[in-house]
């Protein structure tokens, strides 16, 4: 990797979502770079997400909007495995009930899987996969996991997607429940995105 003069000056965050922004804006301006969203650089269609893992499809979208940039570009690939339902939704997390992206159906999905499903094995883990990558196809890669387990009703208002029905035995709530700073503090991201950027203090920045 480059030395810190010549370091890139921005970095292109492969995101839509206001969460991720707003917390990897956080991490990557500390380090001195100039954060941006695709759609502030680039118009063009999103990459089909092929890959059988998160650290293939977050690998896949980083290249992809990289090359399509020019800049270095950051994305992540994350969802919610369960044991009961053999890793399940793993990769298809964010289209587990068909509908990209419906969380109020992938929830009705996942609840009623579990239904007949005792408590005790309904443990589950959110992953995390987070690619940086540069236009000449270099990556840096960390990941990150959180575990918990699955619970029936939803608890808590915060947090998107399973968050409300992921019970976090050691703080007694589920991530819907929780405060930002906590979620960052023990989520599966928030530690993919601690472990890359320390990282690149490392390798880009010297």
């Amino acid at each position: 990797m480059v030395g810190h003069e010549n370091a890139p000056k921005a970095v292109v965050l492969a995101t839509r979502n206001k969460g991720k922004i707003r917390e990897f804006t956080a991490a990557f301006e500390e380090l001195g770079f100039e954060v941006r969203t695709v759609d502030d650089v680039v118009d063009v269609e999103e990459p089909e997400e092929v890959g059988t893992t998160f650290m293939e499809n977050a690998e896949l979208k980083a290249l992809y909007y990289a090359e399509a940039c020019g800049l270095p570009c950051v994305a992540d690939d994350s969802g919610l495995e369960v044991d009961a339902l053999g890793g399940a939704p793993g990769v298809l997390s964010a289209r587990f009930a068909g509908e990209h992206g419906n969380d109020a159906a992938n929830n009705a999905r996942l609840v009623k899987e579990l239904a007949d499903v005792p408590e005790e094995a309904r443990t589950a883990r959110y992953q995390c996969a987070l690619v940086w990558a540069i236009p000449n196809g270099q990556c840096i890669r960390a990941t990150g996991t959180c575990e918990g387990l699955i619970q029936l009703t939803p608890m808590g208002k915060g947090g998107f997607g399973y968050d409300p029905y992921f019970y976090i035995p050691k703080l007694k709530t589920t991530m819907a429940n929780i405060s930002m700073e906590q979620k960052q503090t023990i989520s599966h991201r928030g530690k993919a995105l601690r472990t890359l950027v320390e990282q690149l203090r490392h390798t880009i920045i010297k």
